[in-house]
């Protein structure tokens, strides 16, 4: 197939975009708005038509694809109108300044059939793909630290910042190398040139299986530096761009002597690699997705798995230190809720005024948290959970999918909720849930475990230790294993309700008064 492709963008790095799909013969036509840049295209691309108007892009049936090497802000809108018109789309990093907007733009080529790709460059580096081998072939051992440098005293852009700017190729990079996401993320930076813009940004990673990693960002740099260090229990990899031999192994190893760790070096051995241009291998890569429709290597998904950690890490610029996100996603806003820089919120969620999440807690998408809430460190709550207003969980609580928590209900400390009744490891029974309902105001205690499919009536209290194994009246005091009822509760949390031989009673801390009716417990009315 003979891929014809449109580039929209010849500016500080569509002219390189040009010049190699010109050079590999896809190039058909430039659309940019500078007047200026239509005589560089006549001059030096003589075959090639030029267009200042995206819509002649569009409309143009003899345009295989499109090449988007425009300012981030307009990825999403323009990658958009290019999937509708039958277009498959090649987008210069980041995909989208908003997860929202990348999911839709994989949604959309997903249903229309295109292929969505994504710019990251150093994927198709010669020593990042030969790297990739030797940490799959286990040369370097088990991976145990990675990080990279990417400095430089060059263009200094002000509609995005330096995170969105030169981190995304790294963030690449280590997905590709670790094969999992991260599962903690940190990001501190700071603006020495326009305020809100950070200049410097250094982020940190946690990974599932113990990995860790840091990418240090900056455009204020005396010099040039693009290294990324992997570091091995066998070896270390040191890939340098900026140096005549690129790749470079250290079979250093730490020897343990009288239980004290001693550092052996030995010599740097060059890795031979391939000498081709990254570039011109990534735009090679695009027009044969494009003729085979195979799916890129930096396709959509991978785009937006680098767009989610760009995201988590801008967070916590926003929060904790009041650094503004990439132009077009427009001022942080202001939430009416207060959330720790290390708590994970997904999207889409509600979250109630006055309500507090604190360290580590993660709340899972679809969930519903009310007003005036207090989610304690270590919490997980969702997917699909319902928390109703004035609720406190306290830590180490996880309330899954399949409870329901009204107004006013107390979690104690590691109180554990099911939603499967007999589960396996290796059997899904996602399909079997058993919901469970707290009902207003109840308590339950500290260590207190809730077997699915059960209701806890309305300010009940179950004693710390518990063991909940069917339903619970309201203002019932539940304990022991599995919980019996040892009498009934006030509201007030402070006195026990004792009816004797009566069906009426008062609380003797507060004074409300209680009639028992056919085994049930109510406030008496009047």
């Amino acid at each position: 197939m003979d891929v014809r492709v449109a580039v929209a963008g010849m500016g500080y790095w569509g002219k390189n975009l040009v010049r190699n799909l010109h050079e590999l013969g896809a190039l058909q036509m430039v659309c940019d708005s500078d007047p200026e840049r239509e005589q560089v295209v006549k001059d030096t691309y003589p075959t090639v038509e030029f267009t200042s108007g995206y819509a002649d892009v569009l409309a143009d049936d003899r345009l295989h694809a499109v090449v988007l090497a425009t300012p981030a802000v307009r990825h999403y809108q323009m990658a958009k109108q290019a999937i509708e018109a039958g277009k498959d789309v090649y987008v210069e990093k980041p995909l989208a300044l908003t997860v929202a907007d990348g999911e839709e733009l994989n949604a959309l080529a997903e249903r229309h059939g295109r292929i969505l790709m994504v710019g990251h460059i150093l994927r198709y580096h010669p020593a990042v793909v030969k790297l990739g081998e030797l940490v799959d072939s286990g040369e370097l051992g088990r991976i145990r630290y990675l990080y990279s440098n990417r400095l430089n005293m060059g263009k200094i852009r002000t509609e995005e910042n330096i995170l969105w700017s030169f981190a995304p190729h790294d963030i690449s990079v280590m997905l590709a190398l670790l094969q999992e996401g991260p599962s903690y993320v940190s990001c501190q930076g700071a603006s020495y040139l326009n305020k809100g813009v950070a200049d410097v940004t250094l982020s940190q990673f946690a990974f599932p299986s113990g990995v860790r990693a840091h990418i240090f960002v900056s455009w204020l740099h005396p010099f040039k530096e693009q290294r990324l260090v992997v570091v091995g229990s066998e070896k270390m990899a040191v890939f340098d761009d900026t140096a005549r031999e690129k790749l470079v192994l250290f079979p250093h190893k730490v020897e343990w002597k009288h239980r004290v760790p001693t550092a052996v070096k030995a010599e740097g051995q060059p890795v031979e690699i391939d000498s081709a241009e990254p570039l011109r291998m990534e735009c090679a890569h695009f027009l044969e997705c494009v003729s085979s429709r195979n799916t890129p290597t930096t396709d959509g998904a991978e785009g937006l798995r680098v767009l989610k950690i760009l995201d988590a890490c801008q967070k916590q610029l926003v929060e904790a230190q009041g650094i503004a996100p990439p132009t077009g996603i427009g001022a942080a806003e202001e939430k009416p809720y207060f959330a720790h820089p290390t708590a994970v919120i997904d999207e889409p969620v509600e979250i109630g005024e006055g309500t507090k999440i604190w360290h580590f807690a993660h709340i899972l998408k679809n969930s519903k948290i009310g007003t005036h809430c207090t989610v304690g460190q270590n919490v997980m709550i969702g997917p699909d959970v319902t928390v109703g207003d004035g609720c406190k969980i306290q830590n180490n609580v996880s309330v899954f999918k399949g409870v329901t928590l009204e107004d006013h209900v107390f979690c104690g400390p590691s109180c554990v909720f099911t939603n499967v009744f007999n589960p396996r490891s290796e059997l899904s029974r996602m399909d079997e849930l058993r919901p469970t309902f707290v009902r207003r105001g109840a308590t339950i205690g500290a260590n207190a475990t809730i077997v699915c499919g059960h209701t806890v009536g309305e300010y009940a209290f179950i004693g710390a230790g518990a063991v909940v194994t069917k339903d619970v009246p309201a203002y019932a005091l539940m304990y022991g294993n599995p919980a019996a009822q040892n009498g009934w509760m006030c509201r007030c949390g402070a006195g026990r309700l004792d009816f004797g031989a009566a069906n009426e009673t008062v609380c003797p801390a507060c004074g409300r008064a209680y009639v028992k009716s056919d085994g049930d417990v109510a406030p008496r009315e009047g």
